[in-house]
C-alpha cells in the first residue's frame, strides 16, 4: 500500500488548483503534481468541507471522534485500575503490593502504563522487579537517589555538597562525588547554581559530527539528505521554507513552509519526506548548525525515524554547498522574480515550481541531461530486477 501523501502537500496542490488560470484543466495540474485527477477531485472536495463550503465531517472533528473515543477508552480502563485495586487491598491475606496487580491488570489487556500512572507508579522499578534483577547496587543507589531528592525537595537551595550531608544525617552515607553523578543524571540543580547563558554570544555546539565532509554525493535514492531553511520577505511579513534534497537525484523529497522559523517548521520538513519516501532507515540527514537542526524535537524525529544527523560547521556555507545551490536556484527563478503581496501567493509560486518546474522538466548536467523524476525513474527500474 503505497504511503499518504503529507497533508501540507495536499493543502498546497489544491491552491495551486483553485488558482488555475481559467481554461487551465484539473488533469493538467494533477499530472504535475504526479497524482491522478480523481484523486485531487477528492482532495478539493474534502478541502471544500473544512471551508464550509459544502456538507461533511471535516479533519478536525473526525480528530476530535477520534481524540474523544480514545479518552472514554482511557477513563473506562483508569476506572477498572481503581475498582481492581480497591478489591486487592481489601483482602486481608495478601501483601499489599502493586506490582502483581499491574501484571494482571496487564493480562487483562488493560496497558502497563496506565495501571502504572493510576496507582501512581513508576515504570522503572517496576519492569526492574518483573525481571527479578535488582542487584544489590541498584538498591543501593535507588536508596541514594530517594535521600537526595528528599534533601532538595525540601530545601531546593542546596548544592550536591549540602544535600550529600543531608543524606547522611538521614543514614545514606556517599561521597560528594557520587551525590555530584546522582543529582546531574536526575538534572536536580540548586536554585541558585545554574547560570543563564548569553544569548547570540556564541553559536551552539552541534548535536552531530560532520559524517559529509563536503562529498555531496550517493549512488542510490534516500542515502544522504541534505536540508536548510530560506526566507523571503511578502508584504504581509517574511514567508520559511525548510527543504530537503536527495543527494542522489536531487529531488527535493520533503519540504514545509510557515511564517515562523521555529523547530516545528524542520521536524514537519522531515516527516513529510519520511511519508513520501517510506523505509529510510540509515539516511545521513545533514545540515547547518541552525537552532531548529539542533532542537529536540528534530533530534527526537531523526531517532525516531532511524535516520542520522550530520552537520556543517559554523560560518561554513561550503559545508552544505549543494543545498545553498537549490537555494540559489530557487532565489533566480522564483523569488527575486517580483513582489510577492502575500505570503500564500509566494507560497503557490514555490510549490509549483518545485513540483511542476524543478522536478519534471528542468535538466541536470550531472544527471546525464535527465530530470530528477526520471534519474530516480531509470535507477528504481534497474534496482528491482537486482532485488
Amino acid at each position: 500500500m503505497p504511503a499518504p501523501y503529507p497533508q501540507e502537500f495536499r493543502d498546497d496542490v489544491v491552491r495551486v488548483a483553485r488558482s488555475r488560470e481559467p481554461g487551465q484543466k484539473l488533469a493538467e495540474i494533477a499530472k504535475d503534481f504526479g497524482i491522478s485527477e480523481s484523486c485531487l477531485t477528492n482532495w478539493m472536495r474534502q478541502a471544500d468541507v473544512e471551508d464550509g463550503a459544502r456538507p461533511g465531517k471535516t479533519r478536525e472533528e473526525s480528530t476530535e471522534l477520534r481524540e474523544l473515543r480514545r479518552r472514554n477508552r482511557l477513563l473506562e480502563q483508569e476506572n477498572e485500575v481503581l475498582r481492581r485495586a480497591a478489591a486487592y487491598l481489601s483482602q486481608a491475606n495478601l501483601p499489599k503490593r502493586f506490582y502483581p496487580l499491574v501484571t494482571e491488570l496487564a493480562a487483562d489487556r488493560i496497558p502497563v502504563a496506565v495501571s502504572l500512572r493510576v496507582l501512581k507508579l513508576t515504570r522503572a522499578p517496576y519492569y526492574r522487579w518483573l525481571k527479578q534483577q535488582i542487584t544489590d547496587t541498584d538498591l543501593a543507589a535507588a536508596y541514594r537517589a530517594n535521600a537526595l531528592v528528599d534533601a532538595h525537595r525540601d530545601d531546593p537551595e542546596f548544592g550536591y555538597r549540602f544535600l550529600a550531608a543531608e543524606a547522611a544525617t538521614a543514614g545514606q552515607v556517599m561521597c560528594e562525588r557520587t551525590a555530584w553523578r546522582i543529582c546531574s543524571d536526575n538534572a536536580w540543580w540548586s536554585a541558585f547554581g545554574k547560570k543563564r547563558g548569553k544569548n547570540g554570544k556564541r553559536p551552539g555546539l552541534p548535536v552531530h559530527d560532520d559524517l559529509v565532509q563536503r562529498e555531496f554525493t550517493a549512488e542510490r535514492p534516500n542515502q544522504l539528505w541534505l536540508t536548510d531553511i530560506t526566507e523571503h520577505a511578502t508584504a504581509e511579513g517574511k514567508l520559511y521554507l525548510c527543504a530537503i534534497k536527495d543527494a542522489c537525484s536531487g529531488r527535493i523529497v520533503g519540504y514545509s513552509i510557515d511564517e515562523r522559523m521555529q523547530s516545528r517548521l524542520a521536524v514537519r520538513a522531515l516527516q513529510n519526506a519520511v511519508a513520501r519516501r517510506g523505509d529510510v532507515t540509515g539516511c545521513i540527514v545533514h545540515s547547518d548548525r541552525g537552532s531548529q537542526f539542533r532542537s529536540r524535537r528534530f533530534v527526537h524525529a531523526l531517532n525516531h525515524h532511524g535516520l542520522v544527523g550530520s552537520m556543517g560547521r559554523v560560518g561554513a556555507a561550503g559545508d552544505n554547498a549543494a543545498m545553498e545551490s537549490f537555494f540559489a536556484l530557487l532565489q533566480k527563478n522564483v523569488l527575486n522574480r517580483g513582489r510577492w503581496a502575500t505570503r500564500q501567493q509566494l507560497r503557490i509560486t514555490i510549490v509549483t515550481w518545485i513540483e511542476a518546474t524543478y522536478h519534471r522538466r528542468r535538466r541536470q548536467a550531472r544527471l546525464g541531461r535527465l530530470t530528477p523524476l526520471e534519474y530516480e525513474t531509470i535507477i528504481n527500474t534497474a534496482a528491482t530486477p537486482a532485488a
